[in-house]
């Protein structure tokens, strides 16, 4: 069992808190932010006050303690207004968790308050220029020089690359290892001399959240930074968040999926043609009947793996399965929804077109959808294997 259930009452508190933090402070804002690419440095002040950057980390260190059932239904919510915020805490909370799952005592009792706190805020950094899915094929190195270590590579598409002041890095410490994996470590890399940002990259959505190239140039680490103080543990280390990663991800899917259902919905129920509103034109209950039926499947999968999650289970089935189906869902809801917005679906003055432009992200994140369905197929072949 990881962290424990919260009581109903606590739960809904804490909801109530963000719907009227989503209400007041975010929904104001979020359009404009959207259309000049504008890094909400407020709204992450609010998040480190709402404690979303120690969400999953334990009570002891400082955060929230949330189960990913908690946090998952909380990434819906703010998914549902504004989803690329919920990145900026994400990546950051996952290489919290690789820090409290693997870390040394020291380094949980140095690290994980300051990341809770969201003084020090960053997150991970695996992806290179020629690897993503294939993380063994990574080409950072980190050599060893007595207790230090002297590491250069370049990372690429590092969420929060900018902004944030350390990260999660896997290196290798023996490119000659056999399997790969065993070559493979996770040091966390504070900014610092040897440490630069290359570029910020431009995106079609999943605007404000600074995604960049991260350039190492015979940057020094003491061994104190290697998580876990052995080496050889990173591949482990790093794929060990992506359950929760890709719970993440599903939970932006639904959040995404419910808010262009939310607004087909109220705009159906507005826009008149033929004497009526459209949403009693059997073409337009055609599309929102699939439309809810979708988001609301996509959520009840994601619920499903954040328990497996939270019971300690192996989860990568059920969070591949959550992460395929919600992210696709998000796809597909938000282009019916832009059909059912008609030509004002391409108006920035309505909200309809950044879901549609945000929402592929998800089909790409944590995995692409290719891959996940090949974890899923592997996951159900092995469980069930005959007697």
């Amino acid at each position: 069992m990881r962290n424990a259930p919260l009581p109903a009452d606590e739960e809904q508190a804490l909801f109530d808190t963000v719907d009227r933090w989503l209400d007041t402070k975010v929904r104001p804002v979020v359009r404009q932010h959207d259309h000049d690419d504008i890094y909400p440095a407020e709204i992450v002040e609010q998040m480190k006050e709402l404690g979303l950057f120690g969400a999953t980390i334990g009570q002891e260190y400082g955060g929230l303690g949330l189960p990913a059932t908690t946090y998952a239904k909380i990434v819906m919510r703010i998914s549902d207004v504004w989803m690329a915020i919920t990145g900026i805490f994400n990546s950051h909370l996952i290489m919290a968790a690789a820090v409290e799952r693997f870390g040394t005592p020291e380094q949980k009792a140095q690290w994980l308050p300051r990341f809770a706190s969201g003084e020090i805020r960053g997150g991970l950094a695996l992806t290179e220029p020629d690897c993503g899915t294939d993380l063994q094929a990574i080409r950072m190195t980190a050599r060893r020089d007595g207790g230090r270590y002297r590491i250069n590579g370049t990372k690429t598409w590092i969420s929060n690359g900018i902004e944030g002041s350390c990260f999660a890095l896997l290196v290798k410490t023996d490119p000659a290892a056999e399997p790969r994996h065993k070559g493979m470590s996770l040091f966390l890399a504070p900014k610092k001399q040897g440490f630069r940002v290359g570029k910020k990259i431009e995106k079609l959505g999943y605007k404000c959240i600074d995604s960049a190239e991260l350039v190492f140039d015979d940057y020094e680490l003491d061994e104190s930074h290697l998580i876990g103080g052995v080496e050889g543990q990173g591949f482990l280390q790093a794929t060990g968040g992506l359950e929760l990663g890709r719970i993440n991800v599903a939970a932006r899917g639904v959040g995404l999926a419910e808010g262009a259902l939310r607004l087909a919905t109220e705009y159906a129920q507005l826009r008149r043609s033929f004497g009526k509103p459209i949403a009693e034109h059997q073409a337009i209950q055609l599309k929102l009947g699939e439309m809810v039926t979708r988001a609301r499947a996509a959520r009840l999968l994601t619920l499903d793996a954040a328990q497996a999650y939270d019971r300690g289970e192996r989860c990568d089935m059920e969070a591949g399965m959550a992460k395929y189906f919600a992210s696709e869902a998000a796809v597909e809801n938000s282009l019916e929804s832009m059909r059912i917005h008609g030509g004002y679906s391409y108006s920035k003055e309505f909200d309809i077109e950044r879901y549609f432009r945000d929402a592929p992200l998800m089909c790409i994140g944590e995995g692409t959808n290719e891959m996940q369905r090949i974890i899923i197929s592997k996951q159900w072949i092995k469980r069930s294997a005959a007697a």
